[in-house]
Parts: C-alpha cells; structure tokens; sequence
C-alpha cells in the first residue's frame, strides 16, 4: 500500500495569497491613476491657472483690505476666500445653530433675524469642523481643505457622467469646464458648491448605473448641503417612477431609493421650523434675514428688463456682476436645449430644469446666480460633445484662454465686485 508524503512548505517561504492579494491592489491601483489622473490633471491645471489669476488681481489691487473685517477684509489675500458666506460657515462649524425668529430693525431698513446662521445648511460646517479636528487646522484652512478635494470628487464626478454619453475625451473637456464655469471661483473657497456638485454628480451616475440605495443615500447627503437639493430629490423620483413603470430594477431598490432621498433635505427644514416654533420657519428666515423668498421670478424679470436699458432701480444692484449674471441666466435654456437633443437619462434633465427654475424664481442678489447655477453639470454635456471635436491643440487654448479668464469673471468680480 502506498502512502502520500504531506510535505509543508519550506519555512522562510510564504503562502501565495496575500502576495496575490498585494499585487491585485496594486493593480488597481495603476488602473485607476491611468483612468482617472488625467481628469484629475485636466481639472487641477485649468483650475489652478484661474486661481493664479485670481490670487494676483486680489493682491495687485488690495481691494480685499477694504472689507468689513467681519466679512473677511484682512492682512492676506486669501482672507477673502472666507468672507461672506464662507464666515457664516465658520460660525456654525464653531458655535452651531441658534434658530430663533427674533425681527429686528437692520441699518438697511429690512428686517434682520437673530441665529440666522440655520439659513446655512449643516453638512459642509460639520465636515470643516470635522477635518479641524482631526488635523489640527484652522477652520479657515478646514473649510478649504473639504472645498479643493470636494471640487477634484466632483470633477470626476462630471467626468464619470458625461463619459457614459460622449466618451472618454467629452469626459475630460466637461471636467474641464468645471473648472472654468462661471461662479467657479468659489471652487477653492469656504463655500459649499463643490461639495453640492460632488454629491449630485454622483447620484446622478449612480441613478444612471442604476445602483438606487447608493444614489439614495448621496440625494439624502446633498438634501443636507443646499436646499436646491429639491430639485435632485424630484429628479431621483422620477427616475424611479420610469425604472418602476418598465419593471428594469424591481421594486425594492428604487423604492427604497426614494424613500431615503428626501431625508437629508426634509429633515433639517423640519428641525429648523421646530426650533424657530413655525412651521415655514425657514422660509421666513430666509425672507427675513437674507431677503431671499420666492416671488414666481417677478425679481429675476425686473433685473433681466432693467440692466439692458440700464436702469439700475432693483434690489442688491450690482452693475458688473449682474451683466455676468444676465449672460449664464440667458445661456442656461439654450444649453438646456441642446442638453434635451442629446436624450440624455431623464434624471439630468429633471434636475437641471428644476434647479434653473429654483433659482429664477427666487429673489435674491442676482449677481450671485453664477454661483447658484454652477451646480447644473448637465449643462456641460452638449458643450463638451461639440468641443471634443476640435484637436488637442486647439482644445488646450480653448480651455487655457477660459480658465486665465476666470480669475477675473468667476472669482474677482464675484468676491470683490460683488457679494459671493
């Protein structure tokens, strides 16, 4: 009878799995710097070119040592990177939310209101406070820290979208664009945008890809972010309704997808209301502290009737910014159009005539609508499709001339001329 010899391994020798193991992350690893680097190339070089431009125009002209201290006015030219908006932010990150509606008589003869601050929505402050403490920076350099990786996510989040309609080069010029857009210098600042965009990219592709409960979740993140989330919540549900009417994905997961999507959103405007013991709380705090209320765009006709004959007898006029403004409002519906043309998956169309209407039928300082609108990404699909055409060369100087010229459309005017 004979016998099989069992022999083990020699003892400086070890098991194949886990080198096995190593070399399959590595892999991956490679796989994803190859597919995903010159996105993130494209972005970083087109974004940092603007904000050079940016940095230096703020500099050169010291105009930032003119603001209220409080606003962000100080030694350093990328002090401003923090005012306005960006300050309320670090308010809430430090102290949190006071929500109580107290009317007060402000020096401009509108009604301000005592812990306004709840106006600004909780994710980003917490992910600022979050990064502070866990690296010891400042909440200035925390809230710039969460804004650039954001904006980076995001770029590949337009990427990741616009390649399942037009491919890999449409995909690299719309995450360029992102970096060039209008209202993009509020990419690299303490404001929530690129957070906002990042998240809503991404459910959108996750819709796309069909994956429900992951695109549920990122609706329900953006819901805590800004309330324009509305406008990606409803898109999410009418994605499912479609998904559900030709039975692609069954039951379970879309349903389950809006069930979870609106969350984020509803929860914090409920807990708002709650504190401020109304139960439109929010919306009267808007109104009240911020002047923002929605007026069926009766603020956005007079502005877009008044600046071409320049007349300038409108709220929160300002010259400048309100002709950049004029120029994106009246580009948006043909982009639309075109973006419609394509057939694109209904969830970025929803979302992007949605969000256009949101913010047109709000009054608000229409300077800022530059900024309100840099979260329609969908926008960028035709223009990237159309401009994929041209050769890398021309393509390069498109975008380069574009991205030098946003130092001075999408940031200086925003955050000096204007009020970010």
């Amino acid at each position: 009878m004979s016998t099989v010899e069992l022999r083990r391994p020699p003892s400086g020798l070890r098991s194949p799995e886990p080198l096995r193991s190593s070399g399959e992350f590595h892999r991956r690893l490679r796989g994803a710097a190859v597919r995903y680097g010159p996105v993130l190339l494209t972005y970083g070089v087109l974004k940092l070119a603007g904000f050079a431009v940016f940095m230096y125009l703020l500099d050169s002209t010291g105009d930032f040592r003119k603001n209220n201290p409080r606003f962000g006015g100080g030694k350093h030219a990328w002090d401003v990177l923090a005012s306005w908006d960006g300050w309320w932010y670090q308010q809430v990150a430090a102290h949190g939310y006071d929500p109580a509606l107290k009317p007060v008589p402000g020096a401009t003869g509108l009604i301000t209101v005592e812990g306004n601050s709840a106006a600004f929505f909780p994710l980003y402050p917490a992910l600022m406070r979050l990064v502070s403490e866990c690296t010891g920076l400042g909440l200035f350099g925390a809230g710039l820290t969460v804004s650039i990786l954001a904006s980076f996510v995001a770029a590949l989040g337009v990427y990741a979208v616009t390649k399942r309609l037009g491919g890999h080069r449409a995909g690299l010029v719309a995450a360029g664009l992102w970096a060039v857009w209008p209202g993009s210098g509020t990419e690299w600042s303490g404001y929530s945008e690129s957070l906002y965009t990042a998240l809503a990219a991404w459910s959108c592709h996750a819709v796309m890809s069909r994956r429900w409960l992951t695109a549920g979740l990122l609706t329900c993140a953006a819901g805590l972010c800004r309330p324009t989330a509305a406008a990606l919540v409803a898109a999410l549900a009418v994605a499912a309704v479609l998904s559900l009417r030709r039975r692609e994905d069954g039951v379970r997961r879309p349903l389950a997808a809006v069930a979870i999507a609106p969350l984020g959103l509803f929860g914090y405007l409920a807990w708002v209301n709650y504190r401020m013991g109304d139960i439109n709380g929010y919306s009267k705090l808007q109104d009240g502290a911020w002047a923002h209320k929605f007026d069926w765009g009766a603020h956005t006709f007079k502005v877009l009737t008044s600046l071409p004959v320049g007349h300038f007898d409108y709220l929160f006029a300002r010259a400048f910014e309100d002709v950049i403004g004029v120029c994106v409002v009246l580009t948006v519906p043909v982009l639309t159009v075109l973006l419609i043309r394509l057939r694109p998956p209904v969830v970025l169309v929803v979302y992007t005539v949605l969000s256009y209407l949101m913010v047109m039928s709000t009054q608000q300082i229409f300077g800022n609508v530059s900024r309100y609108l840099l979260p329609l990404f969908p926008l960028f699909v035709p223009l990237a499709l159309a401009l994929r055409r041209l050769r890398w060369p021309s393509l390069a100087t498109v975008l380069g001339t574009a991205a030098l010229a946003s130092g001075s459309y999408a940031g200086y005017v925003l955050f000096v001329l204007g009020v970010p």
